[in-house]
This record gives structure tokens, sequence and C-alpha cells, in this order.
């Protein structure tokens, strides 16, 4: 059985050994012949470099200039106004507010309407999931929105908001229905 195996090997051995020897060749001259062409390309002028802009340094002096993270006089000034005696449009301070007016308008969700004999009452969820049940004449938001009109889709509004020192004006607004994912 062992001369059989030799046997069987030979013919590998012999493929092996004719690869071989087709790669011991001394012929290199088509790899000389490329080397010389490159040697012999004219040399390509190289570009200078592009030439460096000088930039002028800026040193900021931040003295005698106002703290941006700190609030202005002016804010302050702002909120010190008295608009009890301000003609026009302005917000009733003396009234009592509501619960959804802690919340600011964009956090508050309309998710339904209710009907009774009472008229449609809005169901409204703020942003701590409880859900409260607004109608005509209820304000909600912070600033000072009074509810409107109350419709299937939809919750209008009428706010209440600063608009120069010491005025106001109205701005409209709707609190529109939830989408299945809001809920």
């Amino acid at each position: 059985m062992g001369v059989a195996c030799r046997i069987a090997s030979a013919p590998a051995c012999l493929v092996v050994l004719l690869l071989l020897a087709g790669c011991g060749g001394d012929d290199v001259s088509d790899l000389n012949k490329y080397i010389q062409e490159v040697k012999a390309r004219p040399k390509a002028q190289i570009e200078p470099l592009p030439e460096i802009k000088v930039v002028e340094s800026f040193i900021f002096k931040p003295d005698g200039l106002r703290d941006p993270f700190r609030p202005s006089e002016r804010a302050n000034e702002d909120s010190n106004v008295d608009v009890s005696g301000v003609s026009g449009i302005h917000p009733d301070t003396e009234r009592r507010k509501e619960e959804l007016e802690a919340y600011p308008l964009d956090t508050l969700r309309m998710v339904g309407t209710l009907r009774n004999e009472k008229g449609l009452w809005g169901l409204v969820r703020a942003n701590d999931g409880t859900i409260h049940r607004v109608q005509v004449g209820n304000h909600m938001g912070q600033n000072y929105g009074k509810i409107l009109r109350i419709l299937d889709d939809r919750i209008e509004l009428m706010e209440i908001v600063p608009d120069k020192p010491g005025t106001w004006r109205e701005q409209q607004s709707a609190l529109a229905m939830a989408d299945d994912k809001g809920l």
C-alpha cells in the first residue's frame, strides 16, 4: 500500500516542479525596459505652494458690554411696568387663574370632545397626563388664552401677548386634535 501512495503523489510532485521551473527564469528585460522608459520621461514642473493669507487677529474686550448670560436691566424694567393703567388691550390680572394656565400652550394636546346638554366640551391632556374638560370662555396657556370656539378637530382661542414695553396685542391660536401617536 505504501508503493501505491508514492505512485499517486508522483504526478502532483511533477506539477509542482514544473510550476517552480517557470518562476525561476532570469529574463527581466521587460522590467528593465519599463524602468528606463520612466526615467527618460521629462520631469514635470512642480507648482509652488499657494501664498498663505495672513488673518488679522482679533482681541475681544468685553469691558463695558452686557453679560449675555444675565437678564438685562431693560428686561427687568419691562416686567415691572404697571399694566393696570394702560388703555387698550391688556390681560385681566385680577382674575383668578385656571388650572390649564400653568402650562405652556405647546405642551397641551386636544384629545377629543364631549357633547352633553350643556354643549360641546373639549378634552385637553396636559404634559403630566391629566385630561381636563374645557368649554368656551375657559382660559388655557401662559399667554392669557381664552377659548373662543370648540370644534371637533380643534380648539380656537385668543391669547394676549406682550408687544412693546407696557403694551399688549391679541393673537389667535388653535390647539389641534392630537393624532393617535400623541395619545
